[in-house]
């Protein structure tokens, strides 16, 4: 099921995607269910909103071995973690706006899981079943930033450096799907989940013993390497196999 979250007569509402079609919902599906309005809208005719707002971004750096390499990283044994703050959360077809901070700003498509119920100190066993879905991240970073500051957060944290979207697909099972990043159509990343170094319930429960996981949490775990430069006027698309494509125009 994919669930999306649109603006509706200048409200945030959500819905379910059923082919060009949303069903509306009464209210958010973690607080609500999915208890439906009644009403249809045609996909084409809303704005697709993020689909979650969350309390943190929560980012698994370094976690495929060739991003690692390209960038010339170590890797450590366990997961390496950092954050994206939630103003930096744009939708689908919203603009990537760069910074006249940096001269080089570069895209990262990754697998994004989205936080279905309070998580704290979770096994690797039990952890999917705290996933209410999955959707698509791109970790836009200032790569020159990244390296000339003594951390990573302001390369991370821009306005406009987390899209996410275009929702949340609630049946989708990590397994060996495509990851894939274009830029104006051109391929630049393209890789299989399965190479990630931590899966999706080692991350899960790494994450969850080190901080507490509210509903709607987002955790963006990682990107392959084929990492590009993007500039004002393009068009970049991340893609993931099972979830579907979040496009956005660079500014």
């Amino acid at each position: 099921m994919r669930v999306a979250r649109f603006s509706l007569n200048g409200e945030p509402r959500f819905g379910i995607v059923d082919g060009p079609e949303l069903v509306v919902l009464k209210g958010h599906p973690l607080v609500n269910g999915y208890d439906t309005t009644g009403e249809r809208v045609p996909l084409k005719e809303v704005k697709l909103l993020a689909p979650t707002i969350p309390s943190k971004v929560v980012c698994v750096g370094k976690n495929f071995a060739d991003h690692a390499g390209e960038l010339g990283l170590e890797i450590h044994p366990e997961p390496t973690l950092f954050f994206k703050p939630s103003s930096s959360i744009v939708g689908p077809g919203d603009a990537i706006v760069l910074p006249a901070q940096s001269q080089r700003v570069e895209l990262e498509v990754e697998l994004t899981i989205v936080i279905g119920q309070l998580a704290k100190n979770v096994s690797v066993e039990e952890a999917l079943t705290y996933v209410w879905g999955f959707t698509i991240a791109n970790d836009v970073t200032a790569r020159d930033l990244q390296f000339s500051d003594a951390q990573w957060a302001r390369s991370k944290a821009f306005d406009t450096f987390c899209p996410l979207g275009p929702w949340i697909e609630t049946e989708f099972v990590p397994d060996g799907q495509m990851l894939e990043s274009r830029i104006d159509g051109e391929v630049k990343q393209q890789a299989s989940i399965e190479k990630m170094l931590h899966n999706v319930p080692q991350i899960i429960s790494y994450v969850s013993k080190n901080m507490t996981l509210l509903p709607g949490d987002v955790i963006l775990t990682g990107t392959p390497s084929g990492i590009f430069p993007i500039k004002s006027g393009e068009i970049v698309e991340c893609e993931i196999e099972g979830i579907g494509t979040l496009l956005n125009p660079v500014l």
